[in-house]
């Protein structure tokens, strides 16, 4: 167990923050983020051992954060249709917490599907490459490109509803020599 928790930390250590940032971002907050990581690593220490390639570490923990955070989604679809005690609305952040350029983001794109989420975060905020998100998320690049692009105009209809921003239209992705 020890040279499995050795080989875990080895291939975390580079890509650690990204992964923690990249968490928190396709959550609603940090603290869930923060406690879909640590599952992440979790379940990561568990399933060391059947990854083959050390160079594959990068996307494979990305995609058991990505399966974490789909499972917790559906699970929280389900409780807002049935709620079983409490307030689900509690999660949602007051107009207070909307100072500032990280505020309104963060509020904008946890207002995202999470799949345009998702796409959003990897290829703007972690420089994925439209190839790699695809890859990693198990979908064509063409899928990957729609999300981009719906998510990108539904963020520009957030910021003016919400924050009465207007943000400028992105550039097309017109996929260049990799």
């Amino acid at each position: 167990m020890d040279a499995s928790r050795d080989r875990l930390q080895r291939l975390l250590t580079p890509v650690h923050d990204r992964a923690v940032a990249f968490a928190r971002s396709v959550c609603r907050s940090q603290s869930d983020g923060d406690d879909l990581f640590q599952e992440a690593l979790l379940r990561a220490m568990d399933k060391i051992d059947g990854l083959r390639e050390d160079g594959a570490f990068r996307v494979w923990l990305f995609r058991i954060i990505i399966s974490l955070h789909r499972s917790r989604y559906r699970t929280a679809f389900w409780r807002r249709l049935l709620p079983m005690t409490g307030d689900f609305a509690a999660d949602t952040p007051s107009a207070e917490e909307t100072l500032g350029a990280a505020s309104r983001a963060r509020l904008a794109l946890a207002e995202l599907p999470h799949e345009q989420r998702e796409a959003i975060v990897l290829f703007e905020i972690e420089q994925w490459k439209v190839e790699e998100i695809a890859e990693l998320l198990d979908t064509s690049v063409s899928a990957i490109k729609s999300r981009l692009a719906r998510g990108r105009e539904r963020l520009r209809t957030i910021y003016m509803r919400r924050f009465g921003v207007a943000l400028a239209p992105a550039p097309a992705l017109i996929p260049g020599p990799q």
